[in-house]
Formats: structure tokens, C-alpha cells, sequence
């Protein structure tokens, strides 16, 4: 039993503190659409790229001698998305600058990692989350505060898309002309396997070869536990005391598909895509640099420049208005 007379920690003076050199952080930082589609660059704020078709199969049988009649030739069709910029600035005082910190070293340093993930996770959300159709932006009044925006996969995808018919409508893409957004249905109804194989087939009868199935939570725990094809997954394994209760892959008539969960993604909406066919193109990579001094701290400004390039949105599909 302690007395008056023992000398504790509570009285004692220039204990030093216990701060452990290790800074914990479970905000996610994967961005799975961004990592999976291709990178690229762009020579210009709008960027352009083109798409070609073969004809349709016809029985084209002539008679003996015919003479050769003149084809018609139809011209490729030119699509183009606006680059959009995000940023992220920082101030550090200078008296922070030469603190030695627990677990980072120096701060400056440690934010600019930081605020790279933070960059990649908004081009990862407007992606795949929101539904916007590129625009130019201020154009030419300079004096106008209107940012160019990216046209995001919602705005993309419209000929193999499954949705609400009662509320919903499709967008078109048609590059600066014509293009409009995804009309949100106000009804819902339930995600089924049925839903996700005729799109399949859809992307199929086109000529897509699509790759990956990207989902949320919600409708990644739907596949898993209610799609027949995943039914032999899901095992209890006696030995290891394990419930397995997932699926990583979903084999259709047509090729396999890797289920991907997305958490940046809406939950109403599942992507089936070609992952070669998408791609996020740079005008201006991630670069950092120092913004006028004004005072006693430095000031940096983080910034990337880039657009969502489709480069055939019929090589994929997508499923919305998923309750």
C-alpha cells in the first residue's frame, strides 16, 4: 500500500513523454478503376480520339461476272472528353519546418505524400461516383469562374446499360455536341443475375470482351451471397474454424470477370468494363510547386491536370437504379 512518503509518477517532474514514431491511418488510399485502366497523356485541354467499326455480316453473294459496285465508305467517328484540374495546397510555418516530428520527419515532406493519395482518390471518385458530362468550363470569358469538368463513366456508358425504363434515361456522348448526363430514375428494384447476364450478352452481341465487374458493398455482398453461380463458394471449413462467404470471379457463357469492389462507387450502380478500353490521360501529371511567400511559413500548391478517355464505351456496360 502506498503512503504520503512514496515518491509517484504523478509528482514527479521531466518524465518524458511516450509518443510512439509511428502515425496509424486506415483511410483507404486504393483506387481500383484508376489502377486497373490504362494511363496516358493529352496535348490539350480538350482531347480527342477516334472510334471505327466493321460493317454488319450480310449475305453478299452476287452472280457470275458481276461487275464491282461502288461501297460506301462511312468516316470514323471523332469523340473527345475536357481536362479537368484538382488540387491540393499546404502551408507549413517555418517553425514547424525544422520540428522534429514524431513518425514523419519532416512535415512538409509527409503532407506532400499525403495529399498525392488525396489527389488519386478524387480522380478515383469522380470516375466512378459522380455523374457529370464534360464541359468546357469558362471558355472564353476569362473573368468567369466555371472549372472544365471531365465527362465521368456514368456519362460515357450508354448503349449496354440496364436501368429503371420508367424514370431513368440513357446519356449520349457525342464529344462538345450533343452530349448530355444520365437521367437518376426515383425507382429502385433489385440486383439479380438475370440483370447482370443480359448485359453480358449485350456487350457480347457488340463485340466487347469485357474483364471486370466493379461494385460497392452493397451489391458485392449480393453477388456473393445470392448469384447462383457463386453458390459452391461459400464453404464452412471445420478445420480452420472458417466461414467463406466470397467471390472474386464470375464466369459467364462469354469469358471470365473479376469482381472488383469499389468503394468510391454509387450504391445503386454496378460497371462491367474492358479495363484496355478505358484510360485516364495527363495534360499535366501530379507536380507540387512553391506559391509566393507572404510570411513566415511556405505555401505549395499540388496540382494534376486530366480527363477520362472511353475509348469504346460499347466494349462495356452498366447496371443502375439497383436498390
Amino acid at each position: 500500500m502506498a503512503t504520503t512518503a512514496t515518491f509517484d509518477t504523478y509528482r514527479a517532474v521531466g518524465i518524458r513523454e511516450d509518443l510512439t514514431d509511428v502515425i496509424y491511418n486506415i483511410s483507404p488510399s486504393d483506387t481500383p478503376f484508376v489502377s486497373n485502366v490504362g494511363s496516358g497523356s493529352s496535348k490539350g485541354t480538350y482531347h480527342e480520339w477516334q472510334q471505327d467499326s466493321l460493317a454488319d455480316p450480310v449475305d453478299g453473294a452476287v452472280p457470275e461476272g458481276a461487275d464491282a459496285s461502288a461501297a460506301v465508305l462511312n468516316p470514323t467517328v471523332r469523340l473527345g472528353n475536357f481536362c479537368q484540374i484538382n488540387q491540393k495546397t499546404f502551408v507549413i510555418s517555418g517553425s514547424d519546418m525544422v520540428a522534429d516530428n514524431a513518425g514523419r520527419g519532416v512535415e512538409m515532406a509527409y503532407q506532400e505524400a499525403k495529399k498525392g493519395l488525396e489527389l488519386r482518390k478524387d480522380i478515383e471518385y469522380v470516375c466512378v461516383n459522380v455523374n457529370k458530362i464534360g464541359s468546357v468550363g469558362a471558355g472564353n470569358n476569362p473573368g468567369a469562374a466555371t472549372a472544365r469538368n471531365a465527362g465521368t463513366v456514368q456519362s460515357w456508358i450508354s448503349t449496354n446499360t440496364s436501368f429503371d425504363a420508367t424514370s431513368g434515361v440513357m446519356p449520349t456522348n457525342m464529344g462538345q455536341s450533343g452530349w448530355t448526363t444520365r437521367v437518376v430514375s426515383s425507382a429502385d428494384r433489385a440486383f439479380t443475375e438475370d440483370l447482370l447476364t443480359d448485359v453480358i450478352d449485350a456487350i457480347y452481341l457488340v463485340g466487347g470482351n469485357p474483364d471486370t465487374l466493379m461494385a460497392n458493398t452493397v451489391q458485392k455482398r449480393i453477388i456473393s451471397q445470392t448469384f447462383t453461380g457463386s453458390a459452391d463458394s461459400r464453404q464452412i471449413m471445420v478445420p480452420d474454424k472458417r466461414v467463406i462467404n466470397a467471390v472474386d470471379f464470375y464466369e459467364s457463357d462469354y469469358g471470365v470477370l473479376s469482381i472488383v469492389p469499389n468503394r468510391y462507387m454509387p450504391q445503386d450502380s454496378v460497371y462491367v468494363l474492358d479495363t484496355e478500353m478505358w484510360e485516364v490521360a495527363y495534360y499535366r501529371p501530379f507536380f507540387t510547386e512553391e506559391l509566393a511567400k507572404t510570411g513566415d511559413n511556405i505555401k505549395k500548391q499540388m496540382v494534376v491536370e486530366w480527363t477520362l478517355v472511353s475509348k469504346e464505351e460499347a466494349s462495356g456496360g452498366a447496371i443502375y437504379d439497383l436498390t
